[in-house]
């Protein structure tokens, strides 16, 4: 199955991102009650509603932004941005003591995949091979499930070894994995799949959707002609 290049690396950092967060997940509640000062399954409860509460209070938001904007370089911005983010939260467990210091760990974790989530659909979405989209979709589901299931068994092995440090400082390196396979896209998306030219400090200066490079305005000019 031939897969555009865009589309593959979209796959692989979900892979390592999602498969690193298998390491963490479901360890995550025994963590909190056993090594957390004042840990119980209440702290759970708020720290998981935390993170669900502030994603998607954050998340259509930050994907109507994006949809104001032309073009892949806003989106890869909030892409990698968020994915780094989340990628340094598992380091921070390692340090957290208190059950604030996971709620605000949470927090910022959620805040990362908002970002982050909002960017790689709307980049995949985009880049997708046409009459593969049920089939490409369904890949990249499929290989996250079976990277997350094996990491879920090896995060067990992990803790009962070696301690909860050793699964976050793996889950943390997959993050960093996956950052790294998605800044390797930064020449791709120089120039966007709907042909028009912009980058970073254009999204910071407002460039909008309907505005035309003038390269692009030259040449329907001359198709015209």
């Amino acid at each position: 199955m031939r897969i555009n290049k865009i589309v593959k690396y979209l796959i692989l950092s979900d892979i390592a991102f999602f498969t690193g967060w298998g390491l963490i997940t479901p360890i995550f509640p025994i963590f909190i009650v056993d090594k957390i000062i004042g840990g119980t399954a209440l702290v759970v409860g708020i720290a998981s509603a935390i993170y669900w509460i502030t994603k998607a209070s954050l998340e259509f938001p930050i994907g109507t932004l994006l949809d104001k904007y032309a073009g892949d370089k806003d989106d890869y911005l909030f892409l990698i941005t968020g994915f780094f983010i989340a990628s340094t939260v598992p380091f921070g467990y390692i340090f957290a003591i208190y059950p604030h210091h996971i709620y605000l760990l949470q927090f910022f974790y959620a805040t990362g995949m908002a970002m982050a989530i909002a960017g790689w659909r709307a980049i995949f979405t985009r880049n997708i091979d046409k009459g593969k989209e049920a089939s490409e979709w369904s890949l990249d589901n499929s290989l996250l499930s079976f990277g997350t299931g094996i990491a879920g068994v090896v995060s067990g092995y992990m803790v009962f070894n070696f301690g909860f440090t050793s699964s976050f400082i793996f889950a943390g390196i997959f993050g960093l994995i996956s950052v790294l396979i998605i800044f390797s896209l930064r020449k791709e998306m120089q120039v966007s799949a709907r042909g028009v030219h912009a980058n970073i400090m254009d999204f910071f200066n407002g460039r909008k959707k309907k505005q035309v490079h003038p390269n692009i305005k030259d040449i329907i000019s001359n198709d015209k002609r």
